[in-house]
């Protein structure tokens, strides 16, 4: 059965129902939890020299625990192999610009969507890749969307050779519609060193978040474009969340809390717009 955004949200949103900020427990308040993310992922989140972590995530973290009044450590962990550590409880949460999923929701739990954004590709200048309809949208959810892929996206990319992270959502993306049509897809660790092959030439391009491809774009005006309309919709899940232990709702609920009084106080859009120029935040 499909599940529809507006469901999803219904689920994710009933675990805070029986919860309000001022109501945590006073040995809630005084734990530390500890959360990874990657530190490599702009906007997102970024490394300073000093080792200390910037970005938007940071700064969501940090209005999240005071309003919900608990402490927290950032530490620094590769995407590959996160999410089983975080199962096998080494840390307790993950936030790394992690997209909600139904698959994901079987092993853990997700906070509500902080960002809902779309996905797209960025290629090299003069590469040849032209597709129609750039910043626009595409929704993976309606039948409408092969049609586009099959009319547009798969000519423009034929012989070519795209970039993306391993074990994204992203990589189910292209290996769905693209696996077994004479595309080469090469995985990487992170976006950014499929970023650097692109500049490189290894790829001729990359499909990641639009934000991240913003960043990157504007950061290399003169060498890369984003190319067509952002994918959104079905199996490209339902935004951005925090993504915790299956069944801990000690975490989960004030989270969810936190966040749900940042999107009414619009404090929520005012962290987006600072880092992307524009509101993205989700409907809560």
């Amino acid at each position: 059965m499909r599940i529809t955004r507006s469901k999803f949200l219904q689920i994710l949103a009933a675990a805070t129902l029986s919860v309000s900020l001022p109501s945590l427990s006073l040995a809630q308040a005084s734990k530390k939890y500890v959360f990874v993310t990657g530190g490599d992922f702009a906007p997102y989140d970024m490394t300073n020299p000093d080792g200390t972590f910037y970005g938007f995530e940071i700064d969501l973290l940090q209005q999240i625990s005071k309003r919900a009044k608990f402490d927290y450590e950032i530490r620094q962990m590769a995407w590959d192999g996160m999410m089983q550590s975080l199962m096998d409880k080494k840390f307790d949460a993950i936030i790394y610009s992690v997209t909600i999923t139904d698959e994901r929701l079987k092993v853990v739990d997700f906070s509500l969507p902080y960002t809902s954004e779309a996905s797209s590709f960025v290629a090299s200048k003069g590469s040849g890749i032209k597709l129609p309809d750039t910043g626009g949208k595409v929704d993976l959810g309606q039948p409408e969307a092969q049609v586009f892929i099959d009319s547009h996206v798969l000519p423009a990319f034929a012989g070519k050779a795209i970039g993306v992270e391993a074990g994204s959502t992203q990589l189910d993306f292209v290996q769905k519609y693209f696996g077994d049509k004479g595309i080469e897809i090469r995985q990487y660790v992170g976006v950014p060193q499929a970023y650097q092959d692109l500049q490189a030439g290894r790829v001729d391009a990359v499909v990641a978040a639009e934000t991240s491809l913003a960043d990157f774009v504007e950061k290399n005006k003169d060498t890369a474009e984003i190319v067509g309309p952002g994918y959104s919709g079905g199996m490209m899940g339902h935004g951005l969340g925090i993504v915790v232990q299956k069944g801990n709702s000690e975490l989960l609920n004030p989270i969810n809390a936190a966040l749900k009084e940042m999107y009414a106080d619009g404090s929520l859009k005012e962290l987006t717009v600072k880092w992307f120029g524009r509101d993205l935040s989700p409907h809560l």
